[in-house]
């Protein structure tokens, strides 16, 4: 049975999560009628919540999901914690990473799976989520977030999705992938061929420790898809692969949850 409301039905609010190293600013968006809906955690890209992240979410509340997403950039002040144009091109792209950077860094794979356990904590109290396993999907950075909640959490997480992930199997000694082992949930990654940072060393050490690992995942390369493909106030946007993108996302949570 569909889980979807009338179409544009959905409630979105600012809400607040506790964490052990302050408050989280988050999106909280869901079904406008009904009880409670299974939950999804959203992580964003780089950018952080805006106004495009706020109509993905949507997108996914309208599906019949309630969906949080956080700011995990809370630790340097609310979101935006940068000032964005209302379109990032390729100039105000580089430049915005670049002062994004030292943020990015500060969150350490160790404060971001603790982060995970509070945000999942706060949906496990909140009452427009339905109890049981929840999903998780991120987008470039939240790509490896949402690998790493999957692992770090496996007794909550029953789907873990990423698109456009950057630098999922890298050589570091924390890379995402070497939690594969403690992965119970199906896992959906959507690739993009043109994308430095998840080159196909990378694409096939992952697609190999999920097997290895025995996980049941989807790993697809979207073909001429570029980094951040997902994200229509970019000039990276590709209609076609964020398309194919939500038809894979919505097919795992229906599945999973």
């Amino acid at each position: 049975m569909s889980r979807e409301p009338a179409a544009g039905a959905v409630r979105g609010t600012a809400v607040a999560v506790p964490t052990e190293d302050g408050t989280a600013d988050a999106y909280l968006t869901r079904p406008a009628g009904g009880g409670p809906r299974p939950a999804v955690l959203f992580y964003t890209d780089a950018f952080g919540l805006r106004p495009a992240v706020r109509a993905m979410a949507d997108r996914l509340a309208a599906a019949g999901y309630t969906v949080l997403v956080p700011n995990v950039f809370y630790r340097r002040g609310p979101a935006p914690v940068a000032e964005l144009p209302a379109f990032i091109d390729d100039a105000s792209r580089g430049r915005l990473l670049r002062r994004l950077m030292p943020v990015m860094r500060q969150l350490t794979p160790g404060r971001a799976e603790q982060d995970a356990g509070a945000y999942l904590r706060w949906l496990a109290d909140c009452p427009e989520a339905a109890g049981g396993p929840v999903a998780v999907t991120g987008y470039c950075m939240g790509a490896a977030l949402s690998l790493r909640t999957a692992g770090a959490r496996p007794e909550r997480v029953a789907a873990a999705a990423g698109f456009h992930g950057g630098r999922l199997a890298s050589d570091a000694p924390d890379s995402p992938h070497l939690l594969a082992g403690r992965i119970t949930a199906e896992v959906c990654f959507g690739h993009a061929d043109r994308d430095p940072s998840l080159p196909p060393e990378q694409i096939e050490r992952l697609e190999r420790a999920l097997t290895d690992a025995g996980v049941r995942h989807r790993c697809e390369v979207y073909t001429g898809a570029g980094h951040g493909f997902t994200q229509s106030d970019t000039a990276a946007y590709d209609k076609e692969a964020d398309e194919r993108h939500w038809a894979a996302l919505l097919g795992l949570l229906e599945r999973a949850l």
